[in-house]
């Protein structure tokens, strides 16, 4: 038997705060699975939660503390809980599956205090980037990447900021004036032919 919310309501005095009170902790659980539907997947649409997701979401709210419930215990849920031919799961799913965690995550309390405290501890929560790769600045990296420390052919890249050069960089542009590449005197025979 699933506790629901009326179930809710007649064990906390069915008052119009702890009414206010549950239909606020709703919101934000919707709010909680529509952030970890969408994390990792920027096609996702935030309206069905996938394996990978609900098992992120069980470790960083704290459900799947690795002595009442187990990882184990969570796939096994979640595999319950979605439709035979899914892979993902709604938000009406996870209401279940969070209904069917409750008891096992809080084994003192009744299935309706359980429920409270499971979706305490899930409401307004967001996906943990703990452990996530960062851009790592090391003294090597500086050193590879300074231009102004590169020699011969790469040297002439740059220019003397660092900035690239782009194709005239790259490739040899040809000057069609009739001097040699490295004549400095280029242009002036029309100024001393002037003169005679």
């Amino acid at each position: 038997m699933a506790c629901t919310l009326e179930d809710i309501q007649e064990a906390s005095g069915s008052g119009r705060n702890v009414m206010a009170e549950s239909m606020d902790i709703l919101e934000q659980l919707s709010v909680t699975f529509k952030k970890f539907a969408v994390h990792g997947d920027h096609k996702a649409t935030g309206k069905e939660l996938n394996g990978k997701n609900w098992a992120k979401l069980c470790k960083d709210c704290n459900i799947a503390d690795g002595k009442t419930t187990t990882s184990t215990d969570v796939d096994i849920v979640f595999t319950k809980v979605k439709a035979k031919s899914s892979r993902v799961i709604t938000y009406e799913e996870f209401k279940k599956a969070l209904e069917e965690l409750a008891p096992r995550r809080f084994k003192g309390q009744s299935k309706e205090e359980a429920l409270q405290s499971i979706f305490r501890l899930v409401a307004n929560k967001e996906p943990a980037n703990i452990g996530v790769t960062k851009v790592l600045k090391a003294a090597a990296v500086d050193r590879l990447t300074d231009s102004s420390r590169f020699t011969g052919s790469h040297k002439e890249r740059f220019d003397s900021s660092g900035r690239g050069r782009g194709r005239e960089g790259r490739e040899e542009l040809v000057e069609n004036t009739g001097y040699v590449g490295a004549y400095r005197n280029a242009g002036t025979y029309e100024e001393k032919m002037k003169d005679k």
